[in-house]
């Protein structure tokens, strides 16, 4: 298998944000997550996220992850 081609995952956090009108220590609040780890999601610093926490901010936001995550290729 050969990995000539990688990509990466670009969060949009904080268009969604935007759209909906929800503040970071807003939304950090109602997910439970702390705002620095939320600060590190939305400026694309994060190296994971659980599925929980991704749930929890699409319900949040009332959003889909693909709203949220954006995959593009790098060479």
């Amino acid at each position: 298998m050969t990995t000539a081609n990688k990509g990466e995952i670009i969060v949009h956090l904080d268009r969604v944000m935007l759209e909906k009108n929800m503040s970071l220590s807003e939304l950090a609040e109602k997910v439970g997550i702390t705002l620095a780890n939320l600060s590190i999601l939305k400026n694309n610093k994060a190296k994971a996220i659980r599925f929980s926490t991704l749930a929890a901010i699409c319900q949040a936001l009332e959003c889909q992850p693909g709203d949220i995550l954006k995959y593009i290729e790098t060479s």
